[in-house]
């Protein structure tokens, strides 16, 4: 962590139907009930204007570009890194995110062909450089994922592209994981909740403790 603030940064990644909203949920109960200050936050979303962009760009429909999509993820990043996660670490709290930077990088850079430098140079300007401390990734075959989804019955336009697509994204994300051995922890998402969920919070008690 450096030493411009005190909180600690932790962010959950994955493909569709890797399970982060219910990790993230389940961590933020674990750390409140050890008695620590917990934000939860999610990408894109967080923030009024947040919420208003994930609406759009989460709808049944697909933007005009590629660039457009980015762009809209980008602004509703800087607003919440900005109003939410950056005051919430000088507070000294646990952020946890679902979601971050590398999610434009594994779904625009790899999936819609971007390309990883591009969305990195974004990522920087609507974060200020902010990276977390921690970051999750929840790792499953895409095609499994999207069979959990397809079971969930609640589709969202990344849920409807080809199967090509989402395995790019995890191509994607295993490109940052491999890159960022000391910060990243792959999680096996195929395995039942309750071992996923010990192992994220052992990886999330060694962060804290140290």
């Amino acid at each position: 962590m450096t030493t411009s603030r005190r909180g600690c940064f932790i962010v959950i990644e994955g493909g569709e139907g890797s399970g982060k909203s219910t990790v993230h949920a389940a961590l933020g109960e674990a750390l409140r009930a050890e008695g620590r200050n917990v934000v939860l936050t999610r990408e894109p979303g967080g923030t009024e204007l947040g919420e208003q962009i994930r609406a759009l760009v989460l709808a049944q429909k697909s933007l005009e570009t590629e660039v457009t999509e980015l762009l809209l993820f980008e602004a509703a990043r800087a607003q919440l890194v900005a109003t939410v996660i950056k005051p919430a670490l000088r507070r000294g709290d646990v952020v946890l995110c679902d979601r971050f930077a590398a999610s434009s990088v594994a779904y625009q850079g790899f999936g819609r062909g971007l390309g990883r430098d591009l969305v990195e140079r974004a990522n920087g300007i609507a974060t200020g450089g902010l990276k977390p401390d921690l970051t999750l990734l929840l790792d499953l075959p895409a095609a499994e994922g999207l069979a959990r989804r397809a079971t969930a019955g609640a589709a969202n336009h990344f849920d409807v592209e080809t199967l090509a697509f989402h395995e790019r994204v995890r191509a994607g994300y295993h490109d940052l994981a491999n890159d960022f051995p000391d910060t990243w922890r792959v999680i096996d998402a195929a395995r039942p909740l309750d071992a996923v969920l010990a192992e994220c919070r052992t990886a999330v008690t060694a962060l804290l403790a140290g």
